[in-house]
């Protein structure tokens, strides 16, 4: 899976964000226990991914549809984000084999992706102006 992408400069202002998306295994039973996991994230983990860099984390569902939205510290690349927190622990790399089997990868992924990045077409701001026509 390629976690790569460049920080994204809108208005001046740089925003180390990326948004991902991955299924959730077509059966309501995982999708469950996918929410109630999330209800109730293991400390360690919660830790780690602080530890890592990240710096906010959201992650909604459409259906089986996951999309997570990340915020990264400055300066950080979110696939090495990403492998230091799965090695940080072995509690840590329990979670993601537990989650990583409620999932597959969406049918648009590349090659060896699981969650796969989306591509940003729009930004909009309260600082930038709307310019019509």
């Amino acid at each position: 899976m390629s976690w790569r992408s460049a920080s994204i400069d809108w208005a001046n202002r740089a925003m180390n964000r990326h948004v991902l998306t991955v299924n959730l295994r077509n059966d309501p039973a995982a999708i469950a226990a996918y929410r109630d996991h999330h209800r109730r994230v293991w400390p360690e983990v919660v830790a780690s991914l602080r530890r890592a860099g990240v710096r906010r984390m959201d992650i909604h569902l459409l259906g089986r549809t996951a999309v997570m939205v990340v915020d990264l510290a400055d300066g950080l690349d979110l696939a090495r984000v990403f492998a230091n927190h799965q090695a940080s622990s072995a509690r840590v790399a329990e979670w993601e084999r537990l989650m990583k089997s409620l999932q597959e990868p969406p049918a648009d992924a590349r090659p060896g992706e699981w969650w796969a990045r989306m591509e940003p077409v729009f930004h909009l701001t309260e600082e930038e102006p709307v310019v019509a026509g």
